[in-house]
């Protein structure tokens, strides 16, 4: 028998009576015997998640080596100390060790999603063994027990209801969703209850269907554990980069020994020589430049209630072109309130029903209305504010508005009737306290219950008119993703023996968008950022919330989740650009969506809260959680956290990821201007065998300067807020770009050529003097600082920026600019560095001659906005001008 069964899926149970179920399952409604569950834990196994074994810590640390940029650094460092440079090698190593280090503990703390996943599954439960219930450990139940579920309960496993009293389950942590579920034991996706659920209200049994890896939590979790988070935009420029640099050195080795032995030098010379220059080419700070940046981007953005819990995650927020977004709670406010209501006279004139920003005033019958739903409604207003459940609270929020939430202390209540999941609504009897005896009875709930118990609408018999009348109201505020409740008197006069129910009329209400989610979706869409929604509501819900926010439109479509399942992975990867909305979607849809944009060449974040938000969260290239409604596994999932919940503050993060890879390029501009400009001084001087025009020490103090906190402060530019309306850079976008090395040649040939015209003049007579080197010394670094003045922005003039906005760059250069004056000016420092003091008028001539790398790249930059703007003026305004012309002159025959 044993060997015949089978665990259920929730679907297939959903579908099959109770009685099939058991059948199924060869049990009953007292459950197995004790005898029966040790013999089918050996087919099924225990109620828990399948964890692959860790791999050993120091195995996932040496896995940090094999990044290409961390490579070429330990090459650099290995070489560095055959040759005898221990300073350059200690400075590569420490930068290797924080960079390999930063990136192992954000592994280490990525692997937590797993652990939090299964402790969703509760210690203990309620247990039929032997046809008693008894307290049984979880995990040692199997398919086929039967379980006791009651308030406060962890739901133990997959579960198919056979008996329900008044239960409702929160699948918050599961759905996002934060509305308790009414169970039901008819055939339909309502008579399941899912592991890791609570039981909010009421009680029932359930026989078990499916437990551990076969449970939907299970499915999550097994899906989880096989998705590998991709790397991030910058992680693979890095590794790009890291290649480029290593052809880049291996041809500067290859030249300098061809022109060496071609000059008659050493072979063998000559290679020590490009060795050296090469590994001196390699931009060791920029790791630590690329960390730092990152890290001060992660402070900024937990200013703006972001929390980052990767630091390479705040760049790529800047490549990301499209964000599939939850929609409660994120999109919304999580929070329910009264949208519209129609009072008996609007129902029967068939006018537009009256919206919340509409309600200015109430007349008699939205009076009447709104009292009702304070009076039979169980929410309090205490000193914390409205405790109720959701809907309760909408309704006594409205009615507190208009003052009518203090109207319950004209009555006294004298029975209720509880909402239950088989009556779908709630009536509470009262009297009013001023003597009269007449039982007023109020009913809520789905329309189709209370409009049965109706006998007349405002003055009007309920006639068959007046029932299509109130559907056709219904209709319309439904497909306006409304809630809607009915509401009803029934007038009990126990003199006269007769009781009238009068229909009150209909409430809707919805989760409102907060208030700047729509600012924020248009200006994501004007920077080129596609947004879609993702939601389990119907529809109408979902379709009504994305247009109000527009994010659906009539050139976009919508797509439910059965319509996605009958999608192949193509078929999918050819329609997700153009949907924008997906409603009653499942986790394993969410995630077909995520791959089916990443095959297509988008970089999606994916914005979630709930348990089953967490496989697409992690999946995407940009994870992002809510932080006050979000669970634990999603947390752990995401690489960002918003504390707030708000949508709004994505904009902020995508700004902040935008500028971060600007200022990653400001360095690495800077820093191989600086080192190509100084090692061809040097290089030149080898291969011409003409005197060196800097001493070792002053190299060094430029070696400082090129890597210290002058180019340092270049990743600390602050953010530009004109960025935001920048289109997301490619993924497959280079930090070193043509016109990046474009910019690095021109700056590095100027500074190149004025050094070496101050060197020509100074030494005049042949022979090298304190006063030659010092001049040729103090030009190359004055250089150097309007070098990194106009490095601060690739297109931007330094006027429109500001001279004085990063006041780590002003300090960072004005530091530099003291020390290069005690170099020269200092005696003790004159001894080391071989230097002598200058004249005023010597600083002066140097200042200016040096500042001619500044106007000359500020210029370059000015040209190109230039003719950048006649180029978009020629396409926007002039070519269509002249073909419109054109055309008119055709159709007079010219």
């Amino acid at each position: 028998m044993v060997n015949n069964m089978r665990s259920l899926s929730t679907k297939e149970a959903a579908e099959l009576p109770p009685d099939d179920v058991l059948q199924v399952l060869h049990s009953g409604p007292s459950g197995l015997t004790s005898t029966e569950s040790s013999v089918r834990r050996s087919t099924f196994g225990f109620n828990e998640f399948s964890v692959k074994a860790a791999r050993p810590l120091w195995k996932k640390y040496l896995d940090q080596f094999s990044n290409p940029f961390i490579l070429l650094l330990l090459a650099s460092a290995v070489i560095s100390v055959m040759m005898g440079q221990l300073d350059d090698a200690a400075s590569i190593s420490f930068a290797i060790i924080i960079v390999v280090s930063v990136g192992f503990v954000q592994e280490y703390r990525s692997e937590k999603t797993l652990e939090r996943l299964g402790a969703l599954l509760p210690p203990s439960c309620h247990c039929l063994r032997d046809g008693s219930v008894s307290s049984l450990l979880a995990r040692y139940l199997i398919p086929g027990d039967v379980v006791e579920l009651n308030v406060g309960d962890r739901v133990p496993a997959d579960l198919r209801l056979i008996e329900v009293h008044e239960l409702s389950i929160d699948e918050s942590n599961f759905t996002g969703e934060t509305e308790p579920v009414s169970k039901y034991i008819d055939q339909s996706q309502s008579n399941t209850a899912f592991l890791g659920t609570l039981v909010a209200n009421g009680r029932g049994r359930g026989v078990v269907i499916s437990t551990g890896d076969s449970s939907q939590f299970g499915e999550m979790f097994k899906m989880m554990e096989k998705e590998e988070k991709p790397r991030t935009p910058l992680q693979e420029s890095m590794d790009k980069l890291g290649k480029q640099l290593s052809i880049y050195s291996l041809a500067v080795i290859a030249l300098i020994m061809l022109i060496g032995v071609w000059k008659g030098r050493p072979a063998l010379d000559m290679f020590n020589v490009g060795v050296s220059l090469a590994v001196a080419a390699i931009p060791e700070g920029l790791p630590i430049v690329v960390t730092v940046t990152l890290a001060l981007g992660v402070m900024r953005m937990a200013n703006r209630n972001a929390i980052v819990k990767r630091l390479p995650t705040v760049e790529a927020l800047g490549c990301v072109d499209f964000i599939c977004s939850d929609k409660t709670g994120t999109l919304t406010t999580n929070c329910l309130s009264v949208y519209g209501i129609a009072s008996p006279s609007i129902i029967i004139s068939e006018e537009p029903v009256s919206l919340y920003e509409n309600i200015q005033t109430l007349n008699t019958e939205d009076v009447k209305l709104t009292e009702s739903s304070v009076i039979c409604n169980n929410a309090e207003i205490n000193q914390e504010g409205i405790i109720g459940n959701p809907t309760e609270k909408a309704l006594l929020t409205f009615a507190q508005r208009f003052g009518l939430d203090s109207v319950r202390s004209r009555f006294r209540r004298i029975d209720e009737l509880p909402f239950s999941s088989d009556r779908k609504f709630m009536s509470v009897t009262c009297k009013k306290n001023n003597g009269d005896d007449t039982m007023i009875k109020i009913s809520k709930g789905a329309l189709e219950n209370v409009i049965k118990m109706c006998s007349h609408i405002g003055n009007n018999v309920m006639s068959e008119e007046m029932i299509r009348k109130v559907l056709r109201c219904n209709e319309k505020m439904a497909s306006k993703g409304l809630r809607v409740l009915a509401f009803s008197e029934e007038l009990m006069d126990s003199s006269k023996n007769k009781n009238v129910c009068y229909f009150l009329g209909l409430v809707g209400l919805r989760d409102p968008p907060r208030s700047q989610v729509k600012d924020s979706i248009k200006m994501l869409k004007k920077s080129k950022v596609e947004i879609s929604m993702i939601t389990g509501d119907s529809k109408e819900t979902a379709l009504s919330i994305a247009e109000t926010l527009d994010i659906h439109s009539p050139l976009k479509h919508s797509l439910s989740g059965n319509e996605i399942d009958s999608y192949s992975d193509s078929d999918l990867r050819n329609v997700a650009e153009r949907v924008s909305v997906y409603y009653r979607a499942s986790p394993r849809h969410k995630l077909r969506i995520i791959k089916a944009l990443q095959s297509n060449g988008h970089v999606v974040a994916m914005t979630g809260d709930g348990v089953n938000d967490g496989v697409a969260v992690k999946k995407a290239d940009v994870g992002i959680s809510m932080g006050l409604s979000g669970t634990d596994v999603c947390k752990e999932a995401a690489d960002i956290i918003l504390l707030n919940d708000d949508f709004s503050t994505l904009v902020g993060a995508v700004e902040e990821g935008k500028c971060i890879f600007y200022n990653i390029r400001n360095f690495v501009r800077f820093q191989l201007s600086t080192s190509i400009a100084a090692l061809f001084l040097l290089s030149l001087s080898t291969l011409l065998d003409i005197p060196n025009p800097l001493n070792p020490m002053q190299i060094l103090w430029i070696n400082v300067i090129m890597d210290g906190p002058p180019a340092q402060s270049l990743g600390l530019e602050p953010v530009d807020h004109e960025v935001i309306k920048r289109p997301p850079r490619k993924k497959s976008e280079q930090i070193l770009t043509k016109a990046l090395i474009k910019n690095v040649l021109v700056s590095a040939v100027v500074i190149i050529s004025g050094t070496l015209f101050v060197f020509k003049q100074m030494m005049v007579d042949g022979r090298i003097t304190a006063r030659d080197t010092t001049m040729t010394f103090t030009c190359f670094v004055f250089f150097d600082m309007f070098n990194a003045l106009s490095c601060r922005s690739q297109e931007r003039l330094i006027w429109d920026i500001g001279f004085f906005t990063n006041k780590y760059f002003c300090t960072a250069v004005a530091g530099s600019i003291i020390g290069q004056l005690a170099v020269i000016y200092f005696p003790p420092l004159q001894y080391i560095f071989q230097t002598e003091a200058l004249s005023f008028k010597d600083i002066i001539l140097l200042a200016i001659l040096s500042s001619s790398v500044f106007f000359i790249s500020e210029g370059k930059k000015y040209c190109e906005s230039k003719r950048l703007s006649l180029k978009s003026l020629f396409s926007f305004g002039i070519r269509p001008q002249y073909s419109r012309v054109r055309t008119e002159a055709k159709s007079f025959g010219v």
